[in-house]
């Protein structure tokens, strides 16, 4: 996968992280970018995990588990969402394919030791159960694309079907849809989705120009195709990494 977002990105990104109260453990571009469908005007999406002193954990005010910032840099909207460490590891294991995708994301702004940690853990938190993570955010986006009829829903209807489909095959997560496209094959991921990919790049949110029965009954198709594979998964049933990620959060935490 090649991604070009420029240096202005990573000096940005690098003055945020010096201007944040707390450290950054890491952050990578999320998003469109590393689904391999932006157009011309995409948000930079970067998500990551922060981390929060001892002291904001045991005293009485709720703590700052999540922030966002958004700025403008040359016309385009970036943003950076992260979690503290705690409730980034809690979502992972979890089932939620979502963090896990920034967390692998090849994209990456900022990095340290504990990120490297936290992605050589990432093969045991992975479970069939995140077919369930999939097949629910396809639901989710298929019934959007139903409502407005752009094609950023429908790609994303897509994108998840296949990464879930790929996944329960694999065991490796893989967000980028013309990649996807070539590891899952052509027998089953639709024919036309590079045009689609293509179709895209032009606007955010283009209208969608495609035979609506026809979408209709692919991605019904890649719904079977996404139970089969998970019904024949060799993932386990339960995350096999939380006794490490605790030992990770502890320590990191106390560390600071």
């Amino acid at each position: 996968m090649t991604v070009d977002l420029g240096p202005g990105l990573y000096a940005d990104l690098a003055s945020v992280a010096a201007e944040q109260k707390d450290p950054l453990l890491f952050a990578t571009v999320s998003g469109a970018h590393l689904y391999g469908f932006p157009s011309r005007d995409s948000d930079v999406d970067l998500r990551g995990v922060h981390l929060l002193p001892v002291t904001d954990l045991v005293g009485l005010r709720e703590p700052e588990e999540t922030r966002s910032e958004m700025w403008d840099r040359d016309g385009v909207e970036m943003d950076l969402v992260t979690h503290d460490l705690r409730k980034f590891v809690s979502l992972m294991l979890r089932h939620n394919g979502y963090v896990l995708e920034q967390l692998l994301s090849p994209l990456v702004a900022h990095t340290t030791d504990a990120h490297a940690e936290l992605v050589s853990l990432a093969p045991s938190v992975l479970t069939s159960h995140h077919a369930h993570h999939y097949r629910g955010f396809a639901r989710t986006q298929w019934r959007l694309f139903e409502k407005n009829g752009e094609l950023k829903p429908l790609l994303y209807t897509f994108r998840v079907l296949l990464t879930g489909i790929h996944l329960m095959r694999s065991g490796c997560v893989l967000a980028h849809l013309p990649t996807l496209v070539e590891e899952v094959g052509g027998s089953v991921a639709p024919a036309y989705l590079p045009d689609l990919v293509s179709a895209k790049s032009e606007a955010e949110h283009g209208g969608a120009d495609v035979d609506r029965a026809l979408v209709a009954a692919d991605v019904e198709r890649l719904h079977g195709v996404l139970d089969e594979a998970q019904a024949g998964s060799g993932l386990p049933g339960v995350p096999r990494a939380f006794d490490a990620l605790d030992d990770l959060v502890v320590r990191v935490r106390l560390e600071g």
